[in-house]
């Protein structure tokens, strides 16, 4: 399962590269590049949150982490962030990207009991 989405993510990203590639060979602008951006910043994101939960799990820091629930939020936030960028433009787009993952951390660090008396 795990190939096969590391595989998947693969072809997306070099056809996204090579469309961004032949956009600019043509002195057109293209979408694609806003997408691929899009995507690292998401993969990313995944990456790093499911590392830093699983240490946090770990070490006794948290009692639990939805991380599988995040790769739906990525895609939510994801969809929402290239919205926001082709519509108003890059830094509203961070602006997004930057909020759902503050919004993340609440959520788990309610889920943990941090914000309880």
């Amino acid at each position: 399962m795990t190939r096969w989405v590391f595989s998947t993510l693969a072809v997306i990203l070099v056809v996204g590269g090579l469309t961004v590639l032949a956009a600019r060979l043509l002195g057109r602008t293209s979408r694609a590049s806003i997408l691929v951006s899009v995507i690292a910043h998401w993969l990313g994101a995944f990456v790093l949150w499911s590392f830093a939960g699983g240490l946090a799990l770990h070490y006794g820091i948290l009692t639990s982490y939805p991380g599988p629930f995040f790769g739906l939020v990525a895609l939510l936030g994801g969809f929402w962030h290239y919205r926001t960028i082709v519509q108003s433009g890059r830094e509203r787009g961070l602006t997004v990207f930057v909020g759902v993952q503050v919004a993340w951390l609440v959520i788990v660090l309610a889920q943990n009991g941090v914000f309880s008396s």
